[in-house]
């Protein structure tokens, strides 16, 4: 292959997005050699401006374009009672996507850890409890992930909502939809039977098409950041109307 800084250094930067590595980059390169009108100049263009233009709200920290308000906290023809936090925008569009959701997001930006550089001050965590209190909101979703920091997150928001008296509810755990018990891990079978439900005759909990499991949301034993002592809290089924 010819040496071509110019190349060398867009392989390079290329390599360092999700899922490619230098032979994709390659390709990827080629393609937009081969097809500059179509592709590379378009494409270089869309990136400037999205450089330039697009930056994430410092309110409720999903992207929004430098000449318009927020679409998700500014947007004065929406008016919903719900409150749904996530780690990243990645888990937003995923949840956007699932069309399971309608309420307003709030994304953190990443999780409470000690074992990063994450500090409470760089999370919009503060941010979340201004918009509970200046919005009529009647609940919090806390959309985080099944991990230590996670988890650590969830009950450091569920602890700093306590004077605010709305509804904080979790993502259900347990089995997935279409899962085996077979290829399950153990973490996954040990939040499952936990949150087990009842299926009495003519309840609520009765089997139902649903992809959720309701239960209770037990405080763990042991986290890297332990920065109070959280109760027990009770686990909403997600999203239910």
């Amino acid at each position: 292959m010819q040496n071509i800084p110019e190349i060398e250094n867009l392989i390079k930067l290329i390599s360092k997005l999700p899922g490619l590595g230098p032979k994709s980059a390659k390709r990827i390169i080629l393609k937009m050699i081969n097809n500059r009108q179509e592709l590379m100049k378009p494409l270089a263009q869309n990136l400037s401006e999205v450089y330039k233009n697009v930056i994430r709200c410092n309110i409720c920290g999903t992207l929004k374009s430098n000449s318009s308000p927020c679409d998700n906290c500014e947007n004065v023809t929406k008016n919903f009672n719900k409150i749904c936090v996530v780690e990243n925008i990645s888990d937003q569009w995923a949840i956007e996507n699932s069309s399971v959701f309608q309420g307003y997001f709030h994304i953190l930006g990443g999780t409470l850890s000690n074992s990063n550089t994450q500090k409470k001050e760089d999370l919009l965590i503060d941010s979340l409890i201004e918009r509970v209190k200046k919005n009529d909101i009647e609940e919090v979703i806390l959309a985080t992930s099944a991990t230590v920091e996670g988890q650590t997150t969830a009950f450091y928001i569920q602890d700093s909502l306590k004077k605010t008296n709305i509804k904080v509810s979790k993502l259900a755990q347990g089995l997935p939809v279409g899962g085996e018990i077979e290829s399950l891990d153990d973490g996954t079978l040990i939040s499952a039977f936990k949150n087990r439900k009842g299926l009495n005759s003519g309840s609520e909990s009765s089997i139902k098409p649903t992809p959720f499991i309701s239960g209770t949301f037990e405080q763990p034993t042991d986290w890297s950041i332990h920065l109070t002592t959280y109760p027990k809290i009770p686990c909403a089924l997600f999203f239910s109307s």
